[in-house]
């Protein structure tokens, strides 16, 4: 049996270090106070849950929910799941215009005013089920806002102190004590990667052939490096790349959302997978030696200095032909209306889904170079929808549907 979350941590904007033009977050609070024997507290966390850095907004920003990935001196990975909101303060002192996100860099103070700062809940695990930490957080978070009749300290107590099994294909039925119900199913074996839909979806955003390209890249030790305007698609993107490296591990710096401090880690002369946010994609077009994804606008760019290998025939024609027969009725079973009612059917409560053959899929396209293909719309990572800082309890029973899917949902 092992712990389904480690840590629960709430980290805020320090109001008592303001950087030039950029904050600081720190550790508000954090439970349990005492780190455990067999997992120490990850350090850093203040960085990676704000990965664009601690800015205040005039704003209020709709919550959003990512995963990032720490790992320790001991090459052990801890799944930090965030989930990040923007509360309301009032600068009764003035507060400096360039402290403020979208604000020109005025020297001076401003009047009084109300502005938003970002505060993060975040659960630490050694265990990937992003859904079942999505959904807990999202009642935390409910109970929180809407000062409902509930312990919080109860909450995160009953979060912390259950115990799953680490595989063997069993379930595991909870609840966090708020009249909610969450289900756990555990991979059959410890050592299958837990996917989901994360290789579905890649497959879908790149196509086959890219696909193919980056497996090959990851295999003879390329630098790989996604950028999205979504952290949740980096993260998955990530992980799904990894995944199909099974049963091979990757040894590797492996970093699917690389806070803005620590860009200058894309300059590593080890190979790597790693993910920042599509604002920075300027910056990273000028590596030269590094193999770029595209995940918003589907293409791949591999600089003129690399001369990748791929897949020798007939193998490569045979993969291509088998993923093309499991990947396109997926996608296009996902990609219908009919997404709609699988909202309403599959999220009764947070299930966690082991690896699975059938959720392969995909849509087969063009490997480029630096070309220019069809560009879907951008999106961020999902929101999560609010009014009047209220949320109803229906968004956390939800599950994640990447943004490419909603749009279609919505037509």
């Amino acid at each position: 049996m092992a712990r389904l979350a480690d840590y629960f941590i709430v980290v805020g904007y320090d109001h008592e270090k303001p950087g030039s033009g950029e904050g600081l977050g720190k550790i508000i609070q954090r439970f349990p106070q005492k780190d455990w024997d067999d997992t120490p507290f990850p350090q850093g966390i203040e960085l990676f849950c704000q990965p664009g850095g601690w800015q205040l907004s005039r704003e209020r920003k709709q919550p959003t929910f990512f995963v990032v990935v720490l790992t320790d001196i001991d090459s052990d990975r801890h799944y930090c799941s965030c989930l990040t909101f923007y509360e309301a303060e009032i600068n009764l002192q003035g507060t400096k215009k360039e402290e403020i996100e979208g604000e020109a860099k005025v020297s001076g103070l401003i009047q009084p005013a109300e502005v938003f700062a970002p505060k993060s809940l975040v659960l630490v695990s050694r265990l990937y089920y992003p859904e079942i930490f999505r959904a807990c957080l999202g009642l935390i978070y409910t109970v929180y806002v809407d000062s409902l009749n509930v312990s919080l300290e109860s909450l995160i107590a009953n979060l912390c102190a259950c115990l799953v099994p680490a595989a063997g294909g069993s379930q595991k039925l909870f609840s966090l004590g708020a009249g909610d119900r969450q289900l756990i199913q555990t991979p059959l074996h410890d050592s299958l990667p837990i996917t989901g839909t994360s290789v579905a979806l890649l497959f879908q955003q790149l196509g086959i052939q890219n696909v193919l390209s980056l497996f090959c890249a990851v295999l003879t030790e390329n630098k790989v490096l996604f950028h999205s305007a979504s952290f949740q698609r980096l993260s998955d993107a990530c992980r799904a790349l990894e995944s199909l490296m099974f049963p091979l591990k990757y040894s590797y710096p492996y970093i699917p959302i690389l806070p803005a401090q620590l860009l200058e880690v894309l300059s590593s002369p080890t190979p790597f997978i790693i993910g920042v946010h599509s604002v920075f994609k300027t910056d990273v077009h000028e590596l030269l030696d590094v193999i770029i994804a595209d995940l918003d606008g589907g293409t791949i760019k591999i600089p003129e200095c690399i001369h990748l290998s791929s897949l020798p025939e007939p193998l490569l024609h045979q993969t291509q032909s088998a993923l093309s027969l499991h990947i396109e009725p997926v996608i296009a079973q996902l990609s219908s209306k009919k997404i709609l009612g699988l909202r309403r059917r599959v999220w009764q409560g947070a299930v966690a889904h082991a690896c699975n053959p059938s959720t392969l899929g995909g849509r087969g396209r063009q490997i480029t170079r630096s070309g220019v293909r069809d560009q879907p719309v951008q999106h961020g990572e999902t929101p999560i929808s609010t009014k009047n800082t209220k949320i109803s309890w229906a968004w956390w029973r939800t599950p994640v549907i990447p943004a490419t899917q909603e749009a279609e949902a919505g037509e």
